[in-house]
Parts: structure tokens; sequence; C-alpha cells
């Protein structure tokens, strides 16, 4: 198996995730006690909701980086950033590091792609739902990206930062994500990318009838593919 490297910490929530669907999967593809080489540096993430705050993503960039080149030091054939909003700085890591680096978008647009599906809305940070790195990652893959309104998003990023990266899991907020889907569903969305990896936590495939696609599900499903050998 490949030894895979993952930034992880943003948020430490999401990054449990992570650790325990790339586990699960390689152990249920070779049984017995087999489980996935994992290499991970958690980043503080206060430091890094400063830097988003402050709109100082060139330094937020050069923290994961730095992050991406101790991890490939210390043997990763491969480097996952485990966040959605962070990859609005994935050229910096790529251009820093000289391994495979696996984008939670291709995981995810091939995904939509597979179920013949190319209108999407995105619940997320207000960073992944307004700014363009988002949106035209995913035009680039072939795929229309629609948002909720503006009051909605603000509720949605509240959500995920005040509740859901330090575990909270509320009843209320579930049923606010819950009826923001049906809304996107009434304007035309074939699916809903659940576009913050913490989203997971708080909705599953069986509280809707609209097609969710898991970003951390998927983008596991993606590092699970490269440990044991599987083509990119």
């Amino acid at each position: 198996m490949k030894t895979l490297g993952i930034i992880g910490g943003m948020s430490p929530e999401s990054t449990i995730t992570y650790y325990q669907q790339i586990n699960r999967l390689v152990n249920q593809k070779l049984g017995g006690n087999h489980s996935a080489p994992l290499l991970m540096v958690s980043v503080e993430f206060e430091q890094i909701v400063q830097c988003q705050k402050s709109g100082d993503w060139q330094k937020a960039g050069e923290i994961l980086a730095q992050t991406g080149q101790k991890l490939e030091q210390m043997g990763a054939d491969a480097i996952l950033l485990a966040t959605n909003t962070m990859h609005k700085v994935a050229p910096q890591i790529i251009e820093r590091i000289n391994v495979p680096f696996l984008h939670i978008l291709d995981a995810t647009a091939n995904a939509i792609k597979t179920k013949g599906l190319s209108k999407i809305a995105v619940l997320g940070t207000a960073f992944t739902m307004q700014d363009e790195f988002y949106r035209n990652g995913l035009t680039q893959r072939g795929i229309e990206m629609l948002v909720p309104d503006a009051k909605n998003q603000q509720e949605i990023h509240r959500i995920i930062f005040a509740e859901l990266c330090v575990g909270k899991i509320l009843p209320t907020s579930k049923q606010f994500y819950l009826q923001t889907i049906a809304e996107l569903a009434q304007q035309g969305a074939e699916g809903v990318i659940l576009g913050c990896t913490e989203i997971g936590l708080l909705v599953q495939q069986n509280d809707t009838v609209l097609t969710l696609f898991d970003t951390a599900q998927l983008h596991s499903e993606m590092a699970v593919g490269f440990i044991l050998g599987d083509e990119l």
C-alpha cells in the first residue's frame, strides 16, 4: 500500500471522519486487520480561521503548503487536504510538493458525472458558496452550481463554525439544512454537494430524496483508491 499524507485539523471534527472512513474502507477491501498507512499533520484551526476572516489567503496557503512539504519529507506518497474551503489555496500547495495532490473537486465531480447529473446545489462555508474557486472548479468539470440565497448562506456558515466544527449537532440546525435543500430542489437542483466536510455529520442521505454528494466520503474513497494503487 502507498502512504497518504493528510493535512488535517480544519476542523478536527471532520478530520476524525476522514481517518475513520479511510481506514474502514481499506479494511472492507482487504479484510483481516488491515488499515491504511497514514501520516497526518493537524494544523491549529483558529490560525486558519483568522486568516479566512482577514482575507489573508496567502498566509493560510503558506501554512498549508509548508505542511504538505513536511508530510512529503516524512514519506507521504500523495497529499490530501481534508477540507473543502481551503482548496481555495490548493495551487499554493501543489506548487510546493512533488507528489500527487488528491483534489476534492475531482472526487466530487466524478461521482456527479457517474450519476448523470449536471445542475448541483452546494452547501458549505460562505467562502465556498461565494468565492469563485469552487464555482469555477465545478464549471471546468462540466457542472452548474446553485447556492442558497444570501440569508440562508449566512446561517449555513454560522452553523458550520459555531456548531459542527466544535462537535455540536442540533436538531433545529438539521431541519434548517433540510428546508434549504428542499428550496434548492424547487429551483432545479438535481443533487446537493455537502461542500463542507462537517455537514455529513448533520445531514445524511436518508434525510432527503435529493441525491447528496458527501465530499468527505467521496474524498476518502479517492484516497483509498490511491492507497491501494488504483488509477487516479
